[in-house]
Formats: C-alpha cells, structure tokens, sequence
C-alpha cells in the first residue's frame, strides 16, 4: 500500500477552558472566505496516542458507561485507533485573519495536538436530519451546542 504523507498546518490550543487553532501563517490565505461559517470541522492528530500499542487495538472494554461490554474501535471516539485521525465539530467565536487564529468555543483536544486540515460546517452536506444511533446512546445531546451542557465525564471510561 502506498504511503500516505501528512503534514499539520498548526496546533490546537487548550489553555485552561480557552481554545483556538494556532495555524502556521503559510496558510493565511487558505482562511479566506471562512468569516461567516459559524462551526468549522477540524481534522486533527491523537498525538498522544500515536504509538504501536495504541495503533493496534482493535475493541474496547466497557468504553462507556451505559454501552456494551465490548465495542469495536469503529463503534467508539476512543484516540486508540489504527490511525489516530479525529473528527471534531466547533463552533467559531472569532477569525484573527492576521495572526492565522480560529477562536473556538470548545474542542475535545488535548493542548498542542496537531492541526491537519479544517472544513466548514455545511448543514447541506453535513447535517443529518434524523440519525440513528444505538439505544445505549440515545440519551446524549443532539447537537454540538447542547454537548457543551452535557456531563460527559460520566458517559466516558477511557
């Protein structure tokens, strides 16, 4: 299989409840036209779990406190993964077009991790009207705004 490169264009900033995108400025040109999206996906690197062990576990156990005993690494958000890639939806409090920032009102990332490429939230294509998830989730937010009221350090074993 062929290899495949990538290269972060910044990191992820989490200083103590205040998160932005720290961007490197080679891509200053690249937040043109993102002014007016008010959520953005950010594409971004588990860096903390880029490692042979992590890479190669394929199930959890009891990830979840209201889920099943056993989950496959697809079925979960855990960092442990073949590849270490993560998907989080943000919602944008300020562009500092200047300095290459993206203001954020939360991410789920550590400090520092690595930055691989942003999206906009595009109800259109990102947006799905009635999703079906398993009984043993149902009860968690439907959408990224409630999330930020939710006690999720109750629903997570990992």
């Amino acid at each position: 299989m062929e290899k495949i490169a990538l290269q972060p264009i910044g990191k992820i900033v989490n200083n103590q409840g205040e998160f932005h995108l720290a961007l490197n400025k080679s891509y200053l040109p690249a937040l043109e036209g993102l002014d007016g999206f008010g959520h953005i996906q950010v594409l971004w690197w588990f860096s903390g779990c880029d490692n042979g062990v992590s890479r190669r576990k394929l199930s959890e156990t009891s990830p979840y406190t209201h889920g099943p005993t056993v989950l496959g690494t697809f079925a979960t958000r855990s960092p442990e993964r073949p590849n270490p890639l993560a998907l989080s939806c943000s919602q944008v409090t300020y562009i500092d077009k200047e300095n290459a920032v993206i203001g954020l009102a939360y991410i789920d990332a550590d400090n520092n991790s690595p930055v691989l490429d942003i999206k906009p939230y595009v109800p259109s294509l990102d947006r799905v009207e009635s999703p079906s998830v398993p009984q043993w989730c149902k009860h968690w937010p439907k959408s990224c705004e409630e999330s930020g009221y939710f006690d999720w350090e109750s629903e997570f074993n990992f």
